[in-house]
C-alpha cells in the first residue's frame, strides 16, 4: 500500500470519528469539523490585537507599501499562471515528480520534496507563517476600525493549513476601500517580511558559521561495489586513501588512480554527530564494475539489480580504472570481457548532448547523443575524467583537433575551446556521461554528497569543487533567494540531490565555525529553521497573491476593480466588477488545475 493510499485511509477514519463525536455532542462549540477539515474558533486575544494596533500611522504606512508590492506580484502571478496554462494546453509536458498532485500539499513525507526528517522545522515555519499572516489581517482590522468576530486555526485533520480572522461583516462593509485593501494586503506583507528576516539570518551569520568538513562526503555506495563490501556507506567521510589525504571527490579519484594495487587502506570519519563520530580504517578489495550505463551505449549493457564485473580488456586482466586505461592504450577499440560476455567497443568519453552554438557545435560537429570523444590535441581520451584532465592542460581560446567516433567511424574537427564559466578552464560545451563509452566504471564504488555545493549555493564557502550558478541569475541581487527556492527541487533544476536541510544524517559532512560557533550543533537547527521558514513564508505570500477569491489577491482585485469602475460612466458598476473578478478568478482556477493535473491528463 503506497503512502498516498495510507493518507486517504487516515482521512476517512478521521472524518468518521469526528462525525461520531459531533453527533454525540462531545465536541466543544469552538471546534467545527467538516470532513477532514477542522476549524478552532476563539474570541481571546482581541485585546492584545487592539494594543498592537495602537500605532495606526505606522501600520497604514507599512501596509501601503505592502499593498503596492502585492499588486505587482498579483499581476506577475496572473501572467505566469496564464502563460503556463496556455503552454500546457499547446504542448503538454510529460508527467514528472514536480507536478504530481501530492506534491502540491505542504505535508512532509507525502510531498516528495519536503523531507520527513525536517518535519518539525517545516511545521514550525508554517505555523509562524499562518500566525503572522492572519495576525496582520487582525491588526489592520482594528487599525481601520473593523470589529473582529473571532479568530482561530484551520486544520487539515491535525495539521495546520491556515489561521483566520473573522471580521464583523457589518463593520467591514462600512470601511473605505483603501482600508479594506490594506487589511487584505497585511497578511502577505508580513509573510514577505518574515522571509526577508529569515533569509538575512541564513545568508549572513548562520551560513557563515557552517564550513565543509575535510574529506569526501559519502552519499552512499553502489550495491555490490568494493566500497559497499568494505562497509563504507552514507554518512562516512573519506579522509585518506593509501596514506594520501583526501579532501574531495577529485583528490579521491587522484589517489585511486595513482596506484594499481588490488587492495587499498581507506581512512574514514563516520557518525551522525560530533559526539558519536568514529574514525576507522578499512581495507577495500578493488574490482572493476559497471555501476551504471546510458541507454544505447556501444556495449549494449544495462545495469539492473546487480553490477556488471569487468574482468579483462584486450585479454589483459583488469581490476582498476587505471588498469582499464592502460590496457586500452592508444587503441580506439577494445575487447572488453564482462560477467555478461565479451564485446568490442570504441573507448572514449561519451557525449549525451552538446549545445549547437558551443565550441564543438560551432565547429560543425554533431550535437546529438552517441558521440564519443576519443582524442583531443593528439592526446588519447578513454573516459570523461581523461577528457577533463586533458582540457585542464589547454588554455581557453586555443584551437585544437578533436577526434570523435560517430556512426561507426572517426572524424576530426578543429575546435576553438571555450571558457568554462564555473572555473575558467577550457571546455567543449558538451554534457558527458561519467565513465567510458556510456558505462559508469568504478573500482571503488562510492557516490559523493555535494556538501560544499549546498554551502556555496547558500552563500558560504563551499570549497574549490563546489558548483555554483552562472549567467544572468548569478548576477542578480536576488540570486541567493532564487537558489534557496529551488534547492528542495535541486534534482530537477540543478542535477544534484534535493536539499533536505542540515539534518542529522549529513551533519558529519559539516563543521561549525565562525560567529555562531558557541551554538555548536544548534547552528544546524537554526539553519534549518531559517531555510524552511523563509521558503514556506515566501510560498504562502506568493500563493495568496493569486488574484482569485477567496485568496487575498482576489479580495484586493475586487476592491481595486471597485475603485476603478466607480470612476467610470457605467450604469451597473456592481455587474462590471463582478464580471472582472469572476473572469479573472475562473481563469486562475483553470490555470491552477492545468498546472496540477494537465501533464497527467493531457499527455495521456
Amino acid at each position: 500500500m503506497n503512502t498516498l493510499l495510507w493518507v486517504l485511509v487516515g482521512l476517512l477514519a478521521y472524518s468518521l470519528v469526528a462525525l461520531l463525536l459531533r453527533r454525540r455532542g462531545l465536541l466543544p462549540s469552538s471546534v467545527r469539523i467538516q470532513g477532514p477539515f477542522t476549524t478552532v474558533h476563539t474570541k481571546r486575544g482581541r485585546d492584545f490585537i487592539d494594543w498592537v494596533a495602537t500605532p495606526k500611522r505606522f501600520w497604514r504606512a507599512w501596509t501601503n507599501f505592502g499593498l503596492g508590492t502585492a499588486i505587482v506580484i498579483m499581476v506577475g502571478m496572473f501572467l505566469f499562471l496564464l502563460v503556463q496554462g496556455i503552454l500546457i494546453l499547446q504542448n503538454p509536458p510529460a508527467p514528472s515528480a514536480v507536478n504530481q498532485p501530492q506534491n502540491f500539499l505542504v505535508i512532509p513525507g507525502v510531498n516528495d520534496f519536503l523531507p520527513l526528517s525536517v518535519a518539525p522545522e517545516i511545521i514550525f515555519g508554517l505555523l509562524v507563517g499562518l500566525v503572522v499572516h492572519e495576525g496582520g489581517h487582525g491588526i489592520l482590522c482594528r487599525v481601520e476600525d473593523i470589529e473582529i468576530e473571532s479568530m482561530g486555526l484551520f486544520l487539515f485533520t491535525i495539521l495546520p493549513l491556515g489561521a483566520f480572522v473573522e471580521p464583523d461583516e457589518e463593520s467591514q462593509r462600512k470601511a473605505d476601500r483603501g482600508g479594506k485593501s490594506r487589511m487584505f494586503a497585511a497578511g502577505v506583507t508580513n509573510n514577505f517580511a518574515v522571509t526577508i528576516v529569515a533569509f538575512a539570518l541564513l545568508f549572513g551569520p548562520v551560513i557563515g558559521s557552517i564550513a565543509v568538513a575535510p574529506g569526501m562526503a559519502v552519499a552512499g555506495s553502489y550495491d555490490g561495489s568494493p566500497a559497499a563490501a568494505a562497509g563504507i556507506g552514507q554518512g562516512d567521510r573519506i579522509t585518506a586513501v593509501g596514506g594520501a589525504p583526501v579532501d574531495n571527490e577529485t583528490t579521491l579519484q587522484s589517489a585511486l588512480r595513482s596506484t594499481d594495487a588490488a587492495q587499498v587502506e581507506v581512512e574514514l570519519d563516520g557518525g551522525e554527530s560530533a559526539a558519536d563520530r568514529e574514525t576507522r580504517t578499512v581495507t577495500v578489495q578493488r574490482s572493476l564494475i559497471v555501476a551504471g550505463s546510458v541507454a544505447g551505449n556501444p556495449a549494449n549493457l544495462s545495469v539492473s539489480d546487480q553490477p556488471i564485473t569487468v574482468t579483462q580488456v584486450n585479454g589483459t586482466p583488469v581490476y582498476t580504472q587505471r588498469g582499464f586505461s592502460e590496457a586500452v592504450g592508444d587503441d580506439r577499440f577494445a575487447s572488453v570481457t564482462t560477467s555478461r560476455g565479451t564485446v568490442t567497443i570504441p573507448v572514449g568519453a561519451y557525449v549525451t548532448g552538446a549545445t549547437a552554438d558551443g565550441p564543438l557545435g560551432s565547429a560543425g560537429a554533431p550535437t546529438g547523443e552517441s558521440v564519443i570523444v576519443t582524442a583531443i590535441d593528439g592526446e588519447r581520451v578513454t573516459s570523461s575524467s581523461d577528457l577533463d584532465r586533458v582540457l585542464d592542460g589547454i588554455d581557453p581560446g586555443t584551437t585544437v583537433p578533436v577526434e570523435l567516433h560517430v556512426d561507426g567511424g572517426f572524424e576530426t574537427y578543429q575546435v576553438t575551446l571555450g571558457e568554462n564559466p564555473r572555473d575558467g578552464g577550457a571546455f567543449l560545451g558538451v554534457n558527458l556521461f561519467p565513465g567510458s563509452s556510456g558505462l559508469l566504471l568504478t573500482d571503488f564504488g562510492v557516490q559523493s554528497y555535494p556538501a560544499g555545493t549546498y554551502v556555496a549555493l547558500l552563500g558560504g564557502d563551499g570549497g574549490p569543487d563546489a558548483l555554483g550558478i552562472s549567467g544572468a541569475i548569478a548576477d542578480s541581487p536576488l540570486s541567493a533567494v532564487y537558489v534557496a527556492l529551488i534547492l528542495p527541487l535541486a534534482s530537477l533544476v540543478l542535477g544534484i540531490p534535493n536539499f533536505p536541510g542540515f539534518t542529522s544524517n549529513v551533519a558529519n559532512f559539516y563543521a561549525v565555525t565562525g560567529p555562531l560557533a558557541f551554538l555548536g550543533s544548534g547552528v544546524f537547527l537554526l539553519a534549518n529553521v531559517c531555510f524552511w521558514m523563509a521558503w514556506i513564508n515566501l510560498q504562502l505570500g506568493m500563493f495568496n497573491c493569486i488574484p482569485g477569491y477567496p485568496l487575498d489577491g482576489g479580495r484586493i482585485l475586487r476592491t481595486s476593480a471597485e475603485a476603478v469602475v466607480s470612476r467610470l460612466p457605467v450604469s451597473q458598476p456592481y455587474t462590471v466588477v463582478r464580471t472582472i473578478t469572476t473572469g479573472v478568478g475562473v481563469t486562475m482556477l483553470l490555470s491552477l488545475l492545468l498546472l496540477v493535473f494537465g501533464p497527467t491528463v493531457l499527455s495521456g
